[in-house]
């Protein structure tokens, strides 16, 4: 029986025509065009590929922090607003100074030589630190600095040194409690960090660091939005070229292994390839943006395409074994293999589809992008495949000698796809309520996934900002700024009594909030001047503003003065901790609301937008995988115009998605947007190897053929391919374990393993069930109408 099997290349040759009705409507018929003309179809192609790299060159990177949370909601319109009002967080360059002998005379020296030295930094505006404090002023005059031109020594430097610590302005703000960490705060032009010129802002205060505190022994690290933009914009830089590689060479060197022939690799490997170039090209002249979604396109089309051109190349292989020439294999392949390439892409899309109704901008437009490069990639397959084997496969009837007799590598694989197909057949009901069952249980703990995001996990963990950020949380209540937007109803200005006391109110409720710190406002300025100047009034305070370094009073006032921000920070938690601390202070700003009618008060900020859109974000998104589950399988039962496949593929549609969950689910993990991207996309191209089977089934399933021995033909025919075809997606999807983002590496290797199981799912959970319902089927309407 095996050997009969393992024969069956020379069966093609009667089932060209397959059933007179194409599951893809003619579609795959696209890809003979290009094949009546080989010469001419390259030509056009070296034309399209030339414009592709053009368009390559026009992609840009969007490493805004805040792209995951895009959106027309009110509370990000708010944000944008307060952006715009009071930029000075998103041009923040935080300097973390740490070190046990931080405060030491010598090394507080050299700190302050190179806070001077960062401010002739080309592209900076200035700074905060602990030196920007000041002495109690004298009546009628300014405040003179903290700092002495000269430190004392001895005693006198011990005291002065437990005067700075106790400072109101900067303890537990700028330096903490233990005086053994300092922040500070440089602020950069905003031209300079929308630009490639940030590179070098970063990298020279990057030598000062190493220039005036390399001999001190303290530990300096940077953070800030500019230099998190940074961080990404470099990883996904880094990261393209990585992909591109690695996923190309898989793609090669599996190819080559197996076919061993140059020309089956051309064929097989060469057409994703060129389907990368072409898509990367068309979604630079679309002007879409490279981000950390759009930046795993690349390994992506290849998984969307290697797939349909190896079972195209295997397909034509098979036939040119059995004695056709070149011309009429690849034609033939296209005719029967090209109906679930058609359809396998119509499932990738319908995923990408699905994608548009996040309310994240970020996450539709990758379904925008992912759609047209599902697109792209189908019309590069069936086009590409036939034409390069037609004009690259040399002496088809040598090569078909040859290999009727010496195929070791594919042969081995017929043998172990038979091997389980003999035994996924034998008992087709037990094997299907183990799956019910089975997947069934996993889906029951996949249910209790709870959403998670934290911002770190968008930024390069292998990088400086992160840690800073970490040493920000443990020492002063945090990087990420929370702020509280207070806008004056018309009538009131900046410092009408009203006004103030309403800013106090604020800043008094926000300091006493559970979880939020290092808190600033005007109210910080107004406290400082009524203790230490003995005088709070609205004449001495504006004095004082005017005096201020703009960009220090446009981090507070807006240049209307309509508006106004008290500003604190929280730790980087994940969105589940931080959103009680969000609702909590939203809810206590009540009781000012009701007393200062008029004034529209709001909690905004990148953590308070995380907080509280994260979760339900991801929850739409689950959701929507829950729809597509139903979507996909009504669309596969509507193209194959039968029943039986459409609850065939449900069970092993379902089960890589539950399994990764559970797999989420025993690392501690919970479900992140990448982790719900990577499942949404992945059950779509997944059933690749589902469709392709149920095609080759389709075609097996004549009268005079049992439903066993049909199975066993399909998968014998088709399995070698699907096995190859997993380990090179698998591959192309993996190399993202090698990036810094985090998002990306989960992504990658949760997409990679979906892929794996989705083969497992097809070989001991497709072919049970496909056998039960096609026996079903049989006993309901008669063995003589075919179930597919």
């Amino acid at each position: 029986m095996l050997e009969k099997h393992s024969e069956s290349e020379v069966h093609v040759d009667k089932v060209e025509q397959g059933p007179a009705s194409s599951i893809a409507f003619g579609l795959e018929r696209i890809g003979l065009i290009a094949v009546r003309a080989p010469i001419v179809s390259c030509i056009i192609l070296l034309a399209l590929i030339v414009g592709a790299v053009f368009g390559i060159h026009r992609i840009k990177i969007d490493d805004s922090l805040s792209q995951l949370f895009r959106s027309d909601t009110r509370e990000f319109k708010q944000y944008e607003e307060v952006t715009k009002k009071f930029p000075a967080e998103e041009f923040d360059v935080l300097v973390v100074v740490e070190g046990k002998n931080l405060l030491a005379r010598n090394n507080l020296e050299k700190l302050r030589d190179f806070i001077t030295d960062m401010q002739l930094v080309e592209g900076t505006r200035g700074l905060v630190s602990l030196f920007s404090a000041r002495q109690a002023p004298a009546p009628g005059k300014l405040p003179a600095a903290l700092f002495p031109a000269e430190l004392p020594e001895g005693e006198a430097y011990d005291k002065f040194i437990e005067t700075v610590k106790n400072n109101e302005i900067i303890r537990g703000k700028l330096l903490s409690e233990d005086g053994t960490l300092a922040l500070v705060v440089l602020s950069l032009d905003p031209e300079v960090v929308a630009s490639s010129k940030l590179t070098k802002t970063v990298g020279d205060i990057r030598a000062l660091m190493k220039e005036d505190l390399g001999d001190t022994g303290l530990n300096v690290q940077l953070s800030g939005v500019p230099v998190m933009q940074l961080e990404i914009r470099n990883a996904v830089e880094r990261d393209g070229l990585t992909y591109n590689i690695l996923g190309i060479l898989a793609g090669c060197v599996i190819a080559i292994i197996f076919f061993r022939k140059i020309s089956f690799m051309i064929a097989a490997a060469f057409p994703p390839m060129i389907a990368i170039l072409l898509a990367l090209g068309a979604l630079g002249w679309a002007n879409f943006n490279l981000n950390m979604f759009l930046n795993v396109m690349t390994p992506l089309i290849m998984v969307i395409s290697f797939s349909d051109s190896m079972q195209l190349t295997f397909a034509a292989r098979d036939r040119l074994i059995a004695g056709q020439d070149k011309f009429t294999a690849f034609k033939n392949a296209v005719l029967v293999v090209g109906p679930a390439c058609v359809l396998t892409h119509g499932t990738a899309g319908i995923s990408f589809i699905a994608l548009q109704f996040s309310d994240s901008d970020l996450i539709r437009k990758f379904g925008e992008a992912g759609l047209a490069a599902t697109i792209i990639a189908l019309v590069a397959v069936l086009s590409l495949v036939p034409v390069f084997g037609v004009l690259f496969v040399r002496n088809e009837k040598i090569f078909a000698v040859k290999f009727q007799s010496a195929d070791a590598g594919v042969q081995a694989l017929r043998n172990f796809c038979y091997w389980i197909a003999v035994r996924m057949v034998g008992r087709p009901g037990l094997f299907s309520l183990i799956a019910v069952l089975f997947v069934g249980g996993l889906g029951v703990i996949y249910a209790n996934l709870e959403p998670r995001y934290r911002l770190a996990d968008q930024v390069p963990d292998k990088r400086q900002a992160v840690a800073a950020s970490d040493r920000l949380d443990a020492k002063l209540t945090g990087a990420n700024p929370v702020n509280v937007l207070i806008q004056f109803p018309k009538g009131e200005t900046l410092y009408s009594p009203e006004t103030l006391q309403t800013i106090a109110d604020v800043h008094a409720t926000v300091e006493k909030a559970a979880g939020v710190g290092n808190v600033w406002s005007l109210e910080t300025l107004r406290r400082w001047l009524a203790a230490k100047a003995g005088s709070a009034d609205v004449a001495t305070l504006k004095e004082y503003v005017n005096v201020i370094p703009e960009h220090l009073v446009r981090r507070f006032i807006d240049a209307e003065q309509d508006a106004v921000v008290v500003a604190g920070r929280v730790p980087d938690k994940d969105s589940s901790q931080l959103l009680p601390i969000v609702d909590k202070l939203d809810s206590e700003l009540d009781a000012v609301r009701k007393k200062h009618p008029g004034y529209e008060i709001a909690v905004t900020g990148l953590a308070a937008i995380a907080a509280r859109n994260s979760a339900s974000m991801i929850e739409k998104l689950n959701r929507g995988l829950t729809v597509e589950f139903a979507l996909v399988a009504l669309f596969i039962g509507l193209a194959f115009r039968s029943w039986v496949v459409m609850f065939a593929c449900i069970l092993p549609g379902i089960f890589p998605v539950v399994m990764s969950g559970t797999v989420l689910w025993a690392m501690g993990e919970g479900l992140q947007f990448a982790s719900v991207v990577a499942l949404t996309v992945s059950f779509g191209l997944g059933l690749s190897a589902t469709i392709h089977f149920l095609n080759r089934l389709r075609l097996e399933s004549k009268p005079g053929v049992g439903s066993a021995l049909a199975v066993e033909r399909a998968t014998v025919l088709v399995g070698p391919a699907l096995i190859l075809t997993t380990v090179v997606l698998a591959c192309g999807l993996v190399v993202t374990v090698f990036s810094d983002l985090p998002s990306l590496r989960l992504f990658g290797w949760l997409s990679a393993f979906s892929m794996v199981m989705a083969l497992v799912a097809d070989l001991f959970i497709l072919r049970p069930t496909a056998m039960w319902l096609i026996n079903l089927h049989a006993r309901l309407q008669g063995p003589d109408k075919p179930a597919i």
